[in-house]
């Protein structure tokens, strides 16, 4: 049978909540308490079509996945839904204008540059979410700030005239030292989400890490890969180990050539710009099914189930790596989570000064690889990570801002501008490929000082969105 709009219309209360989500009808009443965001963005939809709010924060497959098929009402014949006029906010109409005057896309120069656009032509909610972290950013802001730390000892009279920066990850050839890094709700920042990202990897022949958030689905991110590409999962572990199986072996299944364990708290500590029932933000909201008792214990059951390479991410000290190869994983990501997670977590490329001298000390460098992410913004900094030890590094906002204010075409032109960094800069340093970057190379004495004398970047300083104090009240007209 067809529902009309009339029908889902009277439905529009705590007590019988009808919405529609792409021409369907659900009875979503028993999940209201249950939905990780809150009541209150499900009620404001109530008996109405709630897709346009629905698609960028949930995979296409969420509702067959999570909401009972007898809640499942059927067809809705469309036509007879009363389209709601909505009206361009102030905001909104500001918005477009700065859309329709960007820049071109050919003066955008390097990473920051994507972000500093980005800020500008994004929904407010939208830029609220990508770029906020916990309390006050001062994590976030230290990941990009450790990397100014650190400075080159470049070798001369080299024949750079052929330069190589290919290396291997987990056993797979990539033509740049990086991968897409798991980042969540691909969708707030264009139509088709994570499934670009995926395309910009093929091109590039990098890597990219599939995220347990992410707004498209599983599926149709692996369906979009081509050919040998290779991707892996980031995986949140759930409360209900049966789903976590289920999640693993299908993405082994599917494919996916390595599984990174996020060791994490219950949700994410991580500012808004929207508000929630629980006042906890986006992301705690709509990660809240994470596994709080995920301990070292449990490793030995992933490693019963899967064959994949497992890894750890979110590894921030060395005895934690020195248990990581103990219990017999294949890796590590050194990374506090793009400071969204602990405030005053020490950057990842500070645990990686720590790390690598202990590990070469006991002889275990080539028992595990060692990946970094969080603040990298430019080929030097990869290059920095790389001689100091690890294998890689993961990327992730720079691209999601690239998206949001270029779509595909920016992204495309963010990995080149990497590609071409890496490039000048290997050849400015000495090094015709990944195996001769060494320590050597580097000086690392201020990276862990924490001193004064940091260089302004001016770029970063300039894009960044400054947390404001509360505003006070106006006055009130006499």
């Amino acid at each position: 049978m067809t529902l009309t709009g009339v029908d889902v219309a009277e439905h529009n209360s705590a007590e019988s909540c009808w919405v529609i989500v792409h021409g369907k009808a659900y009875d979503v009443t028993e999940f209201l308490p249950e939905h990780p965001g809150g009541m209150k963005i499900i009620l404001k939809y109530a008996g109405k079509d709630a897709t346009d709010e629905f698609d960028p924060i949930h995979p296409p497959d969420t509702l067959d996945k999570f909401l009972d098929k007898s809640k499942h009402l059927g067809p809705v014949d469309m036509s007879t839904v009363k389209v709601e006029q909505k009206k361009e906010s102030p905001e909104e109409k500001t918005r477009q204008e700065m859309i329709a005057l960007k820049p071109p896309l050919s003066q955008c120069y390097n990473l920051l540059d994507f972000e500093a656009v980005a800020k500008r032509v994004m929904k407010k909610t939208a830029w609220a979410y990508y770029s906020s972290a916990a309390d006050d950013e001062i994590t976030m802001r230290e990941n990009h700030a450790a990397f100014q730390r650190i400075w080159f000892r470049p070798k001369i009279l080299v024949d750079v005239e052929k330069v190589d920066f290919s290396t291997t990850m987990l056993g797979t050839k990539v033509d740049m030292p990086f991968y897409v890094t798991a980042t969540a709700l691909g969708k707030l920042g264009h139509p088709e989400g994570e499934v670009l990202l995926t395309r910009a990897s093929k091109k590039h022949n990098v890597v990219q890490m599939i995220p347990t958030l992410a707004s498209c689905s599983f599926d149709e991110i692996m369906d979009a890969a081509e050919g040998d590409q290779v991707q892996w999962l980031q995986l949140y572990v759930n409360k209900d180990r049966e789903i976590t199986k289920r999640i693993v072996q299908h993405a082994e299944k599917r494919g996916c050539k390595a599984l990174f364990i996020t060791f994490t708290d219950e949700g994410s500590n991580v500012q808004n710009g929207e508000e929630t029932d629980n006042s906890q933000g986006a992301a705690r909201a709509i990660s809240s099914f994470i596994d709080p008792a995920l301990s070292w214990k449990d490793i030995p059951w992933f490693q019963g189930i899967t064959k994949m390479p497992i890894l750890l991410k979110g590894v921030q000290r060395v005895e934690d790596v020195l248990k990581a190869i103990e219990a017999g994983v294949q890796g590590v990501v050194l990374s506090n989570h793009g400071g969204r997670q602990l405030e005053f977590a020490r950057s990842a490329i500070e645990v990686l000064a720590e790390t690598m001298p202990v590990l070469k000390q006991m002889g275990l460098e080539d028992k595990i690889e060692i990946y970094v992410d969080g603040g990298v913004r430019r080929g030097t900094d990869i290059l920095k990570a790389l001689c100091m030890g690890a294998k890689g590094v993961g990327i992730g906002r720079p691209f999601l801002y690239a998206m949001s204010a270029y779509g595909p075409e920016g992204v495309d032109r963010a990995m080149a501008l990497l590609r071409d960094e890496l490039e000048m800069n290997m050849r400015l340093i000495g090094c015709t490929s990944v195996a001769e970057l060494n320590p050597s190379l580097i000086d690392v004495r201020s990276l862990t000082s924490h001193g004064n004398g940091v260089p302004t970047d001016v770029l970063s300083k300039s894009v960044y969105d400054r947390l404001q104090s509360p505003a006070q009240r106006p006055k009130p007209k006499l």
